[in-house]
């Protein structure tokens, strides 16, 4: 029988890991580590580009707001494009050449950037945001499936978690990077797009040796992408269908519609604080040439947003490690569940008192923080004691036309209330608190829902 080597002796600390598997454990977190690191480079210069993207007859906000709209549209087509690609490149070849593709379009959206090589151009902005969303596709969310396919479902049961760990490592060290080279001054936050491409040229190496070692450890490979199980043709409009025939799925929709619907719209309008808070900024220092302000906007808005996500990933962190558990087993699902909205309620309550910038920063920290963690394990356990069907058909259902409603009511929200009725920050902000009191009210008749569901084993 084989024993576990002292490196695996270490690990097993963290997770149950078996004989031959710490090899394996370690290159894979330390990939995905040098994934989300990457991607928290080019995330805050995401907001930090959109910020200097001006657009004749838009704010700022609006401007954000329809690209993150258009984002999620195009993700629609580019997703099931990348599913038959997917179809026909074994996991390692799709990974390799989807990193590489990413690579050489962080070197050209680098010429791009305002002010670098061609001036002002506001379209490039737009199109970078646009582009970030397919990257989180075509690299980290496709290093997901790679994990799916490297381990069995009993193996993956007991690594992944581990694994998820650099990944949340990986996201907020790369924030706290950006946000201490930006605001120091040390890096210009234009130079952030050429350094992301060295940790995913590392990463590409990394998936190559797994794969060897793999392998030579005898796994068999897949001949195609990783036995997901294929999709039924029409199955979201089945399932749409199947969402309006079941009380439980039309609920888990409408409480999906209203957490994207209200985090969108704290989004957008954290933004505008941000924005509303370096002019004042500028202002006071003076700060008056063109050129000037654009790169104190740019760079203020990168450094901020890099801040702010290390502190989401890292409260994230230790609430999955120390809180998700323990709530689910002595609150039950209906604690999981409902805990986001609670937090929501309070915070735009006080957002919408005192719209100044450092409450809503701490505010929408605890709301991502807790979305990202506690509320992602509520996602999971809601389909715990559902029927296959209901899985199979409503879930994908749910997660692409309700999200992108939801992202699309954040885009006429932001719409109506600048254009139509010139809505102050804190009458937005009045306006999620009604939002959340709808979502509240919904999650607490899906938990009641989940407890039938799961008493009567409906399904089964």
């Amino acid at each position: 029988m084989s024993r576990l080597s002292t490196a695996e002796r270490m690990l097993r600390i963290f997770t149950d890991i078996r004989p031959g598997e710490g090899m394996t454990a370690m290159l894979m977190f330390t990939n995905v580590f040098l994934i989300l690191l990457a991607y928290y480079f080019i995330k805050p210069l995401r907001e930090g580009w959109i910020a200097v993207s001006d657009i004749e007859g838009l704010t700022k906000m609006e401007v954000k707001a329809y690209s993150s709209f258009a984002q999620s549209i195009l993700l629609l087509f580019v997703v099931g494009w990348y599913a038959r690609l997917a179809d026909r490149l074994d996991r390692s070849t799709l990974f390799t050449r989807a990193t590489l593709f990413c690579i050489s379009n962080m070197v050209i959206f680098w010429f791009l950037q305002p002010d670098l090589f061609f001036g002002q151009l506001p379209i490039s902005g737009i199109v970078y945001y646009l582009w970030v969303g397919m990257f989180g596709v075509f690299v980290v969310a496709q290093f997901w499936t790679f994990c799916a396919d490297v381990y069995s479902d009993e193996s993956g049961r007991r690594m992944l978690p581990f694994i998820a760990v650099g990944a949340t490592s990986g996201a907020a060290t790369g924030s706290w990077i950006v946000d201490m080279l930006v605001s120091s001054g040390v890096v210009p936050s234009e130079a952030l797009l050429l350094e992301a491409t060295v940790p995913l040229f590392v990463s590409i190496q990394l998936v190559r040796i797994v794969e060897r070692h793999e392998d030579h450890r005898g796994r068999p490979s897949s001949e195609k992408s990783g036995g997901e199980m294929p999709v039924e043709k029409g199955s979201i409009w089945s399932g749409a269908r199947l969402i309006m025939a079941s009380k439980f799925l039309l609920l888990a929709a409408l409480v999906t519609l209203f957490t994207n619907w209200v985090n969108t719209n704290g989004e957008n309008l954290l933004f505008r604080v941000v924005q509303e808070t370096l002019a004042v900024h500028a202002d006071n220092h003076g700060i008056m040439n063109e050129r000037s302000l654009l790169e104190y906007v740019r760079d203020g808005t990168t450094a901020f947003y890099g801040n702010f996500y290390f502190w989401v990933n890292i409260i994230a962190l230790l609430l999955q490690a120390f809180v998700a558990s323990r709530l689910l087993k002595y609150g039950g699902f209906a604690a999981i569940l409902l805990i986001l909205p609670v937090i929501a309620l309070v915070s735009y309550s006080m957002m919408a008192l005192l719209p100044i910038l450092a409450v809503v920063k701490m505010m929408k920290i605890a709301e991502n923080a807790t979305d990202y963690s506690l509320n992602n394990t509520s996602r999971h356990v809601l389909w715990l004691p559902v029927s296959s069907a209901m899985k199979f058909r409503g879930k994908p259902a749910i997660d692409t036309l309700y999200v992108r409603l939801g992202d699309g009511l954040a885009a006429v929200t932001i719409l109506v209330g600048v254009q139509l009725l010139s809505l102050s920050t804190a009458g937005f902000f009045a306006f999620n608190v009604i939002l959340v009191l709808c979502w509240l009210v919904t999650g607490v008749m899906l938990a009641r829902e989940h407890r039938r569901a799961t008493e009567a084993d409906v399904g089964e």
